[in-house]
């Protein structure tokens, strides 16, 4: 019966909210609607694929699409707000809730392993939730005298590191200086997490020029194995990268079995960890965390410096706002209305989690508003586009912010608040939703708000291009590399 309806192109889902269908084929599209190993590495494209030419249709039929391809289950994207939240609601480990989609993630367990937080479903989810999540979140993190630790070890960190930058640049006796920032981003990043959040010892050195890189290959490793994992060990030996990749896992360890060693003497964020969970059943956990925390703090960081290089005004509002901060604690952060501003217009405009896998484990009825419902057939793959979403005119343009939503405009949250929106109506879902939201959001909006503060209080930037491509894996990321022309404020205190 499933294969006669996709032989008749049949809508396989119900309701009276229905997607549209987007043909296997056709011309001049922008990519196929489907990774393969010619297309893989532009995910941004094949999801692109999904809205191209779709204005003349109804609001359902144009922000909700789906492939049909007999022998395979039926695949939904989705850039509706509505839909988006109402199926991150209903995940979880109960009866009938979507799953995470492992699929997208693949490479991702076998370089981290399946039992963990980020891959892992139903009671094994709920069980890594318990062990895990309540360490990394705002509670715990926040706690006054814990935070003011974290806070000046995390202060100290940027601060040590950019001064290292300021100094390099006054050395080649240049007012202004081109640099590639994504790398001292990066290490900075990690630096935090393994030193400051773990309680680690590791020589910004060893951090800089060992660590960082064999993360960057590890995450780049996991993007290609989950597409080509039959025939990436054939080509590895082929071209030598197993070797490479040998010692990048190695690497990978090490760092793994630095962040753990700090539990036993309750070094950095361990002392406040409260769980019976043997150092080998959180293991899985502290490699996502790493390589996850990691990738998805540069990301933001990066793309919040690459829009700021190119608004000069916005970039002199958060200067006024941190020249007198000595203290990143959340009451000062929340004074900062232009940088608060501008990390939510980052992670709208350019999220890190550019889409969120799900799978209906039964046919699902989703809610679409009070009158209108989508019934989605068990063992649909669910792709909620946050990416198009995001930068969908219908949903962030000028009718409703005053700007259109491609633009980088932090000061239409403020627009958006006088005209009433509560935090409820405004989701980006930069960070995820719902029971499966990232464990880490409070400690990636305090990394990159001190990182970004500190720059501005040290240096103005500016950049040569009007507008850079993003380059999609694992995380989002400037294609530039973060490449800004650097001047440090004169004088500097």
């Amino acid at each position: 019966m499933r294969f006669v309806q996709q032989l008749n192109k049949k809508n396989p889902f119900r309701g009276d909210y229905l997607p549209s269908r987007v043909s296997l084929f056709a011309r001049n599209r922008v990519s196929l609607p489907f990774p393969h190993l010619w297309n893989y590495r532009e995910p941004i494209r094949i999801l692109d694929a999904y809205f191209q030419s779709v204005d003349d249709l109804d609001k359902s039929a144009k922000h909700n699409r789906y492939l049909d391809v007999p022998f395979f289950p039926a695949v939904l994207v989705s850039r509706d707000p509505t839909v988006i939240k109402a199926i991150l609601l209903d995940t979880g480990d109960k009866p009938g809730q979507f799953d995470r989609d492992t699929l997208p993630t693949d490479g991702i367990a076998r370089a981290t392993g399946e039992d963990s937080l980020l891959y892992s479903n139903g009671e094994q989810w709920r069980m890594q939730k318990k062990l895990a999540a309540p360490s990394f979140g705002k509670t715990k993190l926040f706690q006054p005298e814990k935070f003011a630790e974290f806070e000046q070890t995390f202060r100290k960190t940027a601060a040590d590191r950019l001064e290292i930058l300021r100094e390099q640049q006054t050395a080649a006796h240049a007012s202004i200086t081109p640099i590639e920032l994504e790398p001292e981003i990066s290490a900075i990043m990690l630096e935090m997490l393994v030193n400051n959040f773990f309680g680690g010892n590791v020589s910004y050195l060893d951090i800089q020029e060992r660590y960082v890189p064999s993360l960057t290959f590890m995450i780049d490793h996991m993007v290609t194995d989950t597409i080509a994992h039959r025939i990436q060990k054939p080509i590895n030996f082929i071209t030598g990268k197993h070797q490479r990749l040998k010692d990048a896992e190695q690497d990978f360890e090490a760092l793994t079995d630095i962040a753990l060693a700090g539990r036993g003497e309750h070094l950095g964020m361990w002392s406040q960890f409260k769980s019976d969970a043997t150092d080998e059943q959180l293991r899985s956990n502290i490699r996502v965390f790493l390589a996850g925390a990691l990738e998805a703090t540069t990301s933001f960081a990066g793309w919040t410096f690459t829009h700021l290089a190119r608004s000069p005004e916005m970039q002199e509002a958060i200067y006024k706002e941190v020249e007198s901060m000595d203290v990143y604690d959340p009451d000062n952060l929340a004074q900062a209305s232009s940088l608060l501003q501008a990390l939510q217009e980052t992670l709208r405009l350019t999220p890190s989690l550019y889409f969120l896998p799900r799978r209906a484990t039964i046919d699902t009825t989703v809610k679409v508003g009070p009158d209108s419902k989508l019934i989605i057939p068990k063992g649909t793959h669910v792709l909620l586009d946050v990416w198009h979403a995001n930068r969908c005119e219908d949903f962030w343009g000028e009718a409703v912010s005053g700007y259109p939503a491609t633009e980088f405009v932090p000061q239409r949250w403020q627009v958006l608040k006088d005209k009433g929106y509560s935090a409820k109506e405004l989701m980006h879902f930069g960070f995820g939703f719902g029971p499966r939201t990232c464990p880490g959001t409070s400690l990636g909006m305090l990394e990159v708000g001190l990182v970004v503060g500190a720059f501005v209080k040290m240096f103005r930037f500016t950049a040569d291009a009007r507008a850079v491509e993003p380059r999609a894996g694992v995380s989002t990321k400037p294609s530039d590399g973060v490449t800004i022309n650097i001047e440090v404020r004169e004088p500097y205190q």
